[in-house]
């Protein structure tokens, strides 16, 4: 076997599933890539400038465009924001590879951006010898037995899938 791609993100449920992956990818000397999935523009601030009508007594028309410095600083502070991001979910891929221990298992921590996580390891699958992810993640939905990016990968990986049990 050549390559296990492991879905993770901060639940319990991934957290089994990573430790899984390990004991199967040590146990048949498998390389495993650790994957933690997000979609910046779901976690950063909207360019923001107040509305024309945020203060009573403003007629239409009357309120300023923002400046050119405004705008920069709003870009730039969304920039610093997609870093701190970025640099949080690398840490959150090297803590949990880091509690389950994976001493001699050759781990890819990779962390992708602006994707929807089911697109992102559908993707990855089709270069993989098995995929594995818990069977539920951070979703609301916490009566489903399956969450929504388990239940699209078992429609649509294009290697076998392993969906370890929360319980």
């Amino acid at each position: 076997m050549g390559a296990i791609v492991v879905g993770v993100d901060d639940s319990p449920g991934a957290r089994k599933a990573l430790a899984w992956a390990v004991t199967e990818a040590r146990l048949r000397g498998a390389a495993l890539r650790v994957v933690h999935v997000h979609k910046e523009e779901e976690l950063s601030a909207p360019v923001y400038f107040p509305s024309q009508h945020a203060s009573p007594g403003t007629l239409p028309g009357s309120a300023e465009e923002p400046s050119a410095a405004d705008l920069d600083d709003v870009l730039q502070a969304q920039e610093r924001l997609h870093g701190v991001r970025h640099a949080r979910a690398e840490e959150l891929v090297e803590e949990l590879i880091g509690e389950v221990g994976a001493a001699g298992v050759e781990v890819q921590p990779t962390v992708v951006q602006e994707r929807h996580p089911a697109d992102a390891l559908v993707q990855l699958s089709s270069d993989a010898d098995l995929l594995v992810v818990g069977s539920r993640g951070r979703g609301g939905f916490t009566g489903l037995l399956l969450g929504s990016v388990t239940h699209a990968l078992v429609l649509h990986a294009t290697c076998p899938l392993v969906v370890v049990p929360s319980t």
